[in-house]
């Protein structure tokens, strides 16, 4: 692991060098300022009173984490005749302050991103082994394949290929390799991303696993035979978080089906596309207290909620009405797609099949709906349950899941490609139901303990959501006798309890648990102030 070692006047001159324009770069925001350090690397120590006047006149620019649309704060206020020439005075000191900052650096004087990042891997060398950045890249939870990184990646590639040993970097070839995602790659070095010491972090995950992992109980769900061939021992865990970090342990690349894990994202695509009043003109918003799969309506003679089958039957109903069977999947395999960032998301048609011939539940309630009048008018329940079927037999990993969870808690944006998928009152709707009703007749336990938004299968799977935080997948076949998996359950109940991600863990004068959002931090920034004081 990568050791940073910093020095005060380059954390000046880094964060100076902030009001650089990135050209060629789509990245189209900045970052805030933080101390950091960069090691091996001399700078001009009369350049320093010419940074601390940059550094003063950028104090009042806003932070990256600001949203990219957000509108500046107007001031309605009417400005005397000497205020405004007193700002007319101040914008002509900084635009000169600007121009002389831009002439130091084109004199090579002041370094760019790119440079104190190349400092920062090369720890005094010259040149740097591509396999270097890419293993501190991994350390900081990005991965190679991150779509945001494609430019940079191809980049490399092409250039290790055109260079004498294959293998090296030096100073400026590393600059060309990385200018075009530096915004990206700065943030994650200069451990800005959602969870700094993502390392830490993802070690405290691995011990959880192991934990659960041992655990044998349970039994793996036979009522629909094709689930039944999945051996009890698989156990996977995969987490996103809203930064794009990622972290996987186990079977997480063995696909399954998400079975009742996809009632709360085919929710969310119905309200996205309807809104909020139109989908609860058809479906409740409250727990039923009953069994998912009774044969059951509310006072209003509309199902519960749409985590029930009821209701998520009736929801299949409200997406891309009046189309095919064949033009409705496509239409929410391509939401969901997108909400896992394009990775996988296929179709188990053994499933299907196994779910049709073995549905005779599922057809009751199906007719029950239709004579109380549950659908909107028009609708061929036969074809419904058709549809239906063909979405709890979508296919998905760990891995996939994960960033579809990731993209619920980045209010509707996926992590990993930064494109809105849903609006964000179809994600905060999903989220309050997935809380509420997700869990079967176990919502409410796991409301209490684990106080996060969740949904289980009975394929095994458990799709949890920490708002603004990450998202996780865990998977496991064995269930308990409620129908959900056993070691998914342990795994949320243990993660709680270690990290304060509990919806009210965050009370004040509450006993503080570990909080990983906050770089582990205290310590090592007194570590670092004593090694630039030569301590």
């Amino acid at each position: 692991m990568l050791q940073f070692r910093f020095s005060t006047v380059l954390k000046e001159l880094f964060e100076a060098s902030l009001k650089r324009p990135l050209s060629g770069s789509r990245q189209k925001t900045w970052l805030p300022t933080r101390r950091c350090c960069f090691g091996a690397a001399s700078v001009d120590a009369r350049a320093v009173s010419t940074q601390l006047r940059v550094l003063h006149a950028a104090s009042h620019r806003p932070a990256l984490r600001t949203a990219p649309c957000a509108a500046p704060l107007r001031s309605y206020c009417t400005k005397t005749e000497g205020a405004v020439e007193h700002d007319e005075q101040l914008k002509k000191d900084g635009a000169g302050t600007e121009a002389a900052t831009d002439k130091r650096r084109n004199a090579g004087i002041l370094p760019s991103l790119e440079d104190l990042l190349f400092y920062t891997v090369a720890e005094g060398q010259e040149k740097i082994p591509a396999h270097k950045f890419l293993t501190a890249l991994k350390a900081t939870g990005l991965r190679t394949g991150d779509p945001r990184l494609k430019e940079c990646m191809d980049t490399l590639k092409e250039t290790l290929r055109n260079t004498s040993d294959g293998v090296t970097l030096d100073r400026h070839l590393f600059k060309k390799c990385v200018q075009s995602n530096i915004v990206l790659l700065t943030q994650a070095f200069r451990k800005k991303f959602v969870i700094p010491d993502f390392q830490s972090f993802t070690s405290h995950i691995d011990e959880l696993y192991e934990s659960a992992k041992n655990l044998s109980g349970g039994q793996v769900a036979d009522y629909i035979p094709q689930l039944a061939k999945f051996s009890p021992d698989l156990w996977a865990v995969s987490l996103c978080t809203v930064d794009g970090q990622r972290h996987t342990v186990g079977d997480t690349k063995v696909p399954f089906c998400l079975q009742s894990c996809v009632k709360p994202l085919k929710y969310a695509v119905a309200v996205h596309d309807h809104g909020t009043e139109y989908v609860h003109s058809f479906i409740g918003k409250e727990p039923s207290g009953l069994r998912f799969n009774k044969l059951f309506l509310n006072d209003d003679d509309k199902p519960h909620n749409p985590m029930v089958n009821a209701g998520a039957i009736v929801c299949t109903s409200l997406i891309e009405q009046g189309a095919s069977n064949a033009e409705r999947f496509d239409y929410v395999m391509n939401f969901l797609k997108d909400m896992a960032g394009n990775e996988y998301v296929g179709f188990s048609n053994a499933t299907f099949q196994s779910e049709r011939e073995s549905g005779d539940r599922n057809f009751a309630i199906g007719y029950y709906l239709k004579e109380k009048k549950c659908f909107p008018e028009g609708t061929d329940m036969t074809s419904v349950l058709d549809f239906y079927f063909q979405l709890c037999s979508i296919e998905v990993t760990c891995e996939s899941a994960s960033v579809m969870a990731a993209t619920l808690a980045n209010g509707g944006i996926c992590p990993i490609t930064g494109e809105r998928v849903l609006s964000p009152e179809a994600v905060r709707n999903t989220l309050s139901l997935m809380h509420s009703c997700g869990m079967y007749d176990f919502s409410g336990q796991f409301a209490f303990h684990v106080g996060l938004p969740a949904k289980s299968g009975v394929a095994g799977g458990i799709l949890l959501v920490v708002p603004n935080v990450m998202g996780i997948m865990c998977w496991s076949p064995p269930l308990d006798k409620l129908g959900n998996s056993v070691r998914g359950i342990q795994f949320c109940t243990d993660l709680v309890e270690l990290f304060n991600f509990h919806n009210y863990d965050n009370l004040r004068h509450f006993a503080k648990k570990h909080d990983p959002r906050r770089e582990g931090g205290d310590q090592r920034q007194c570590a670092a102030m004593l090694v630039c004081r030569g301590v």
